[in-house]
Order: structure tokens, then sequence, then C-alpha cells
């Protein structure tokens, strides 16, 4: 029976070979897609891409509302739904009052 070191690398080296194999197949699948998309007229942004953004996906824009409490260490809390920040649960648990943190 193989020792835990032998089956590790027999482990390693397997997956070295997937890994060189996964480069070949994948050269030849870039250089077919290429070629149909020339053929067909299909450019990036047919596909869904940002060729345009430096292939950058278009960030979601977060809802910022501005705050209405200041914690012990300067952190900023709208107080809307949501969890509520440590510095909030840590003070309700304490047993103060959210007001004495209003801005």
């Amino acid at each position: 029976m193989a020792t835990y070191s032998e089956l590790m690398a027999q482990a390693q080296s397997l997956m070295a070979q997937a890994e060189q194999a996964r480069k070949n197949e994948l050269s030849n699948v870039i250089a077919d897609i290429k070629a149909k998309m020339k053929q067909y007229g299909i450019t990036v942004a047919d596909l869904g891409g940002a060729a345009s953004s430096g292939g950058r996906k278009a960030s979601k824009s977060k809802s910022v509302a501005a705050p209405k409490y200041r914690g012990p260490n300067g952190e900023l809390w709208a107080g809307g739904p949501g969890r509520k920040p440590q510095w909030v649960r840590d003070a309700l648990a304490a047993g103060k009052d959210l007001d004495a943190y209003k801005i």
C-alpha cells in the first residue's frame, strides 16, 4: 500500500498534467472561438461583454443615505434597514440609547 507522501506526490503530478492538458486545449478552443467570431462577424459586445470599458464589469451603484449616527470611534451609520453595525449592537447591549450618537 502506498504511503501518504507517495500518494500526495502522485496527486501533484496528476494535477500538473491536468493543468498542462487544460492549457493545450484552451489555446485550441480560443482559436476556434476567434475563427467563428470572425466568420460570423460577432463582437465581444454581441456576447454581452464590455469591450469598451477595458473588460471591467459595470459596478452596481449603491444608494448611500446620509449618516444619522456617529459611533464612539467616528464610525458612521445611516440607521437604515438591514444588519446593524457592531458598534451599534454593542451600544444597545450595554443599555445605551442611540440618541446619544445622533449627529
